[in-house]
């Protein structure tokens, strides 16, 4: 890693935009016996036009907050989507075809588009950009309707999403195979697989191919996340909802929804529609367990089947899967309810950024630090507290994209990634580097500024800065990719 690079001359600051079961990473869409024998559709209940009102007058003038930089979309990584996270094409299915971009490359159909928020998931085989017109730009994956565009084809050219033209949608999550969006007015919208009730929408079944609104009636949401099969959101007063399957622990619910169907077939006691997660924890050394009842979370991330959560005093939590190390408690115990991570307890301790990828998570300290903890190699050796990431000594994190098992970071006026092998273009060194396991440089980039970084499970999205001359400049340089059409 080389020496840290001087901070912009200008002064410039930009502001970070607002944001199952464990697999095999050989498919990252691999059907789950859990969505055998789904529940029926039950009747969704109305509330009265009183009490309706009462609400609606109650959030009338709550906006969320729309992020304040913009810039333009680049791309790095796999577009095969029919083959991300897969060794061989699922039966009936032709091969499409689809380049690895081993360098960020602007997308053609979004080039001069001004793009504020950028999404996928360490599961996902899709992307989401909403821009600063609050159109939704959805491509990739879609045999499950993911992309909530009315039907289950493939698209690898940027597309709108119609459904969504009037919400002014300010953030998106993508899970494995569905897909979750927020409104300006905290409404949460979701379209995908809904076999074991990631949607949200009160039962389960095959799920929906267009954006439907999430059986959910409290205060505005403002924050969302997705894990494999399962979705979470907080609300306004910082209120956590969880819903999906519950293996693991991962809905925070004080029970992983096991039960057998027969003596020989199990299935999960799903939660179907948003419930709010009411018990947080905190594990002394001694093994004393104390509730703690004054949590308002702030932010959320997911891994493929664990949940952390940052809140108002800078604490952060993590519940579900704790293999490898991936909850931060020191053990590779499952947690059905939220624990607080003691590294990050006590005064001058907390963290002010949290990710998780799919068996990793991540934190920056209120000091600016970057920990890690987990594993992102399973032959490496796992982490079971947050370790501090020493090639990142002195750098200001802004932003953080989390892949299946990559990592790209914005920080000071630089892109740095950093992977095991195999990779697919996500780590965006170029065609003659793919991999490293040690922090780099994206020297592709270096002349831009990159305003956020997210990954989704072997691909990256950039936002580049379009503010100056510059700017313009420097994206102007960068190669242009054209999708196939779809």
């Amino acid at each position: 890693m080389p020496p840290k690079r001087a901070a912009e001359s200008n002064g410039k600051k930009s502001k970070k935009a607002k944001k199952s079961k464990e697999y095999n990473s050989s498919d990252c869409s691999s059907d789950s016996e859990g969505g055998e024998g789904a529940a029926e559709e039950e009747t969704e209940t109305t509330k009265n036009d009183d009490e309706e009102e009462q609400e609606n007058d109650a959030y009338a003038s709550y906006r969320n907050e729309v992020p304040s930089q913009s810039g333009e979309i680049l791309f790095c990584g796999a577009s095969n989507w029919d083959l991300v996270g897969r060794s061989k094409l699922p039966k009936g299915m032709k091969n499409v075809g689809g380049l690895q971009i081993w360098s960020p490359n602007r997308i053609s159909s979004l080039k001069g588009i001004k793009i504020h928020t950028v999404a996928s998931g360490c599961n996902a085989a899709h992307c989401v950009a909403i821009s600063s017109e609050g159109t939704t730009f959805v491509w990739g994956r879609n045999e499950n309707g993911q992309l909530g565009l009315g039907h289950t084809k493939r698209v690898d050219t940027p597309t709108e999403v119609e459904a969504l033209a009037d919400m002014n949608c300010v953030a998106a999550a993508c899970g494995r195979r569905h897909t979750l969006f927020l409104s300006e007015k905290g409404k949460v919208y979701s379209c995908g697989d809904n076999k074991l009730g990631q949607l949200g929408n009160g039962y389960r079944n095959d799920g929906t191919n267009e954006p439907r609104k999430v059986r959910y009636s409290g205060p505005p949401v403002r924050r969302i996340a997705c894990g494999a099969e399962f979705s979470v959101m907080s609300d306004m007063k910082g209120n956590v909802y969880t819903f999906g399957c519950p293996e693991y622990g991962q809905t925070g619910h004080n029970t992983d929804g096991k039960y057998f169907i027969t003596s020989s077939k199990m299935d999960f006691q799903t939660e179907n529609s948003p419930r709010v997660v009411t018990v947080y924890v905190e594990k002394a050394r001694d093994g004393t367990v104390t509730p703690l009842h004054d949590v308002d979370a702030r932010e959320i991330a997911c891994g493929t089947n664990h949940t952390i959560m940052l809140d108002s005093k800078k604490r952060v939590f993590s519940w579900g899967f704790g293999g490898y190390g991936r909850l931060g408690h020191s053990d590779p115990k499952d947690v059905m309810v939220p624990q607080s991570i003691q590294f990050f307890a006590g005064p001058n301790r907390g963290a002010q950024m949290i990710a998780a990828g799919s068996t990793y998570s991540m934190a920056v300290s209120e000091h600016g630090a970057l920990f890690l903890w987990g594993v992102t190699k399973v032959s490496g050796e796992a982490s079971m507290y947050p370790k501090n990431v020493q090639d990142l000594m002195g750098w200001k994190v802004r932003s953080i994209g989390t892949s299946n098992k990559s990592i790209v970071i914005a920080a000071d006026d630089s892109l740095i990634s950093f992977g095991p092998s195999p990779t697919f273009g996500e780590l965006g060194y170029g065609p003659d580097i793919k991999s490293s396991t040690t922090a780099k440089e994206v020297k592709p980039v270096n002349d831009c500024y990159i305003l956020e970084a997210k990954c989704g499970f072997s691909h990256t999205l950039l936002i580049a800065r379009t503010e100056t001359d510059e700017d313009n400049a420097a994206i102007d340089e960068l190669p242009v990719f054209t999708p196939i059409t779809s």
